[in-house]
């Protein structure tokens, strides 16, 4: 190996061991993490050659960006730029001209926010927060400028909440998944406005002496038959396609499934009942971001009423390892669901 690229080495090695260091010394002092959508990867280098996808939102969530007009359904829904919303994708295809390193490859504007993914194709002389902030001070002045010229109403002070989230897109599928997930935006949105009761999250949801987050159909607690799918890790896949069989069955007959979906049968004979179209209520480990919202196809089940999700834990944006505590504790809880009566309320 060259001098040159040893030396790269070694660098890279001092700055992101000195990126660590620093982490380990201030998190004695930072108190317990709290979740946030907003927090940059530790050790990352956000002036290297990579993909991102970036995600600005409007101050207060207020709609200055456009409409979505179309159901989503019969007429299909597309995105109106208001003159601000106009001026904030004039701004954003700009900023190569300021940074050639980079590209926009994609980008979809929304009533309340902006989705762009971002390629840095080699190295940029500055953090990309810098960049990013750039672009937000433009179109702060654009904001101002259509405020005075009475074509925005409005009284925030600035048009972006502070920050912004980053995804960092390196994995195998990822872009794909995140250019289908941005272009199918307004549809989504035009679904959630014609049924926005399967999409709001319900707290402190009472069932027995459990307290549940929910997002989903609330009334499939209310189904007269709700059989819990539980199934031991030693299960054969020939046992477990027989019990699929069974509970396709009951399925049929009217029944809603209920299951934590932890085994690898329950996982099957839940993910059987979804792709068959019947409804399921899924515990889950992890609860809600004040934001949450279904992805991929559970979008479409909330839609159509055919899904409700219950999380009994806090919301965390870190990756664990759901414990054997956690997992009986959730079977019980399908239990206490499959057995219980009456109408649950919540929040």
């Amino acid at each position: 190996m060259g001098f040159l690229p040893c030396l790269l080495r070694l660098i890279l090695i001092f700055y992101f061991v000195m990126d660590w260091e620093r982490y380990e010394k201030a998190k004695q002092w930072a108190g317990d993490l709290k979740p946030s959508m907003k927090r940059r990867r530790i050790g990352h280098d956000y002036k290297s050659r990579c993909i991102y996808m970036i995600t600005l939102v409007v101050e207060g969530h207020r709609h200055l960006l456009g409409t979505i007009a179309g159901d989503g359904v019969s007429q299909q829904a597309r995105m109106e730029r208001s003159p601000l919303g106009e001026a904030v994708v004039k701004a954003l295809l700009n900023i190569p001209q300021f940074y050639p390193a980079i590209e926009i490859w994609t980008h979809q504007i929304m009533p309340d926010h902006l989705h762009a993914v971002v390629f840095v194709k080699e190295e940029i002389p500055v953090h990309l927060g810098i960049i990013i902030n750039g672009f937000k001070v433009a179109c702060n002045r654009e904001y101002r400028l259509l405020k005075e010229k009475g074509c925005v109403n409005s009284d925030l002070p600035a048009l972006w909440e502070q920050g912004y989230n980053d995804r960092i897109l390196d994995q195998k599928g990822q872009l794909q998944r995140m250019k289908d997930y941005i272009h199918d935006n307004p549809r989504r949105r035009a679904i959630k406005n014609c049924h926005p009761e399967y999409f709001k999250v319900r707290h402190n949801v009472k069932i027995g002496n459990h307290t549940f987050a929910a997002q989903g159909n609330i009334f499939l607690l209310n189904a007269p038959n709700l059989p819990q799918v539980q199934c031991s890790q030693k299960l054969t896949e020939e046992q477990i396609a027989e019990l699929c069989q069974q509970f396709l069955a009951k399925a049929c007959d009217g029944a809603v499934l209920v299951s934590p979906s932890i085994s690898n049968g329950e996982k099957a004979i839940m993910r059987a009942a979804f792709d068959n179209g019947f409804p399921i209520i899924v515990l889950q480990e992890n609860g809600f971001a004040p934001l949450a919202k279904p992805g991929g196809r559970r979008f479409d089940a909330c839609a159509q009423g055919k899904l409700l999700m219950l999380a009994p834990w806090e919301h965390h944006n870190d990756r664990r390892k759901i414990t054997r505590q956690q997992c009986l504790a959730l079977n019980e809880m399908a239990r206490v669901i499959c057995n219980q009566d009456g109408d649950q309320d919540g929040d």
